[in-house]
């Protein structure tokens, strides 16, 4: 629309109410009715094992480093001592812990969980 509408023709838009806004309800094409999924039971999954390790720190060392290891060598790993130890979950982070002993087993404190999803951990 190029033209303007004077003023009387602009209360005669309003007090006639037609401004061709509305849509007659059966011109709208009803939306199809969508297939309900069915709900699958996926506690199945919680079956599955997997392995968790606890990582205490890690080294790149050279292999002739390696080589001249003995029974009395210490390594320096990456990590201080009381920093939270790595919860690999298949070899993928998935939390950050401390050691407890309960009962006189080692035991996994967990601190903070790292968000890996489930497909990292598959991966």
């Amino acid at each position: 629309m190029t033209g303007s509408l004077s003023d009387s023709e602009f209360e005669s838009l309003i007090n006639d109410g037609d401004l061709g806004l509305t849509q007659d309800v059966t011109d709208i094409p009803a939306e199809p009715a969508r297939a309900q999924l069915p709900q699958q039971d996926l506690s199945f999954f919680g079956k599955i094992p997997v392995n968790v390790t606890l990582e205490v720190a890690s080294v790149e060392i050279s292999l002739k480093e390696l080589m001249d290891v003995d029974a009395n060598s210490v390594i320096i790993l990456d990590k201080l001592a009381g920093e939270p130890l790595d919860v690999k979950v298949n070899g993928a982070l998935f939390a950050k812990a401390e050691v407890v002993v309960m009962n006189g087993n080692y035991g996994l404190r967990v601190l903070e969980l790292c968000g890996a999803s489930l497909d990292a951990l598959t991966a």
